[in-house]
């Protein structure tokens, strides 16, 4: 899928050309249709340009074509930036960074500032309670009285294994999501106010960890920022199959955090034998793992 994969062509097409690939992609021929945008996708993603006049065309075949093309341009462009990222970045990448990164391989028509404004937004209405807050129970009550009641974000039960719970903007506009997806964005909040909290990957699940120098605290946000001592972690760990290590509560890398987000959507591509996003994924798991 990834344009790397495609010649290269520096040279964009003369106005003539232009105008006789964009008529052709109203053709009623199949093959004619797929000729012509080979051959658009050859000039890679600067043809999303002079494209989009099509998208306004009266025939509708050649505006969807046309919108399909771009997309699929966009996409392209969105895998080899992610990928990049993923290959040149340190263990301690930022994770809001990659998760709209990510986000945009997917959905590559969002706009990242907006989202990224969205968290300034959150942290910005929290920052006088959070600032006056006699105690980390009384901050951590203030963010979940925000982001569960005020903004309604929640665990999505019904259906866990969505794979727009793991994409940050799906999960903003949907305001529900997985452990991981809903940690990151306690993660952004509590970044922005200069909170310590910190990403926990445990086995089969995901918390955030609310320390200071003299206590901690560990929040499951998936259910709704339920407050939770290490004991009750440790017990937790210990009905499950892997039993209880000191490093499932330690805090977990900006990498090894998208690594895990791109774990679980590669078992859901699989799972829903997906085959192309699953190639996608083991590209990005690759990627990360180096």
């Amino acid at each position: 899928m990834t344009i790397a994969s495609l010649p290269e062509r520096v040279i964009e097409p003369s106005e003539a050309e232009k105008k006789a690939l964009i008529t052709l992609l109203g053709d009623e021929d199949p093959q004619v249709y797929e000729t012509i945008r080979a051959k658009i996708l050859t000039y890679g993603l600067p043809a999303t340009r002079w494209l989009r006049k099509a998208t306004l065309a009266s025939d509708p075949v050649q505006r969807r074509r046309a919108n399909e093309i771009i997309r699929s341009l966009s996409r392209d462009a969105a895998d080899n930036e992610f990928l990049a990222f993923c290959l040149n970045q340190s263990e301690e990448l930022d994770i809001e960074e990659g998760s709209l990164l990510l986000a945009q391989t997917q959905f590559p028509e969002i706009n990242i500032a907006a989202y990224q404004a969205i968290f300034d937004s959150y942290a910005a209405d929290l920052k006088e309670q959070v600032e006056s807050s006699p105690s980390i129970e009384n901050t951590i009550a203030s963010i979940n009285h925000f982001l569960f009641d005020e903004m309604g974000y929640h665990g999505n039960e019904e259906k866990y294994y969505d794979p727009n719970n793991s994409y940050l903007n799906r999960v903003v506009d949907q305001r529900t999501g997985n452990p991981v997806s809903l940690c990151a964005i306690y993660l952004f909040v509590a970044r922005r106010l200069r909170l310590p909290v910190t990403g926990i990957g445990m086995p089969g699940h995901f918390l955030c960890r609310y320390q200071t120098l003299s206590e901690e605290k560990f929040i499951d946000v998936f259910n709704r920022g339920k407050v939770l001592s290490k004991a009750d972690c440790v017990k937790y760990l210990l009905h499950t199959r892997d039993g209880f290590k000191e490093t499932y509560l330690a805090p977990i890398s900006g990498r090894r955090m998208l690594l895990r987000i791109c774990s679980n959507l590669h078992q859901v591509y699989s799972q829903i034998s997906m085959k192309e996003e699953m190639t996608r994924f083991q590209r990005y798991i690759v990627a990360l793992a180096k």
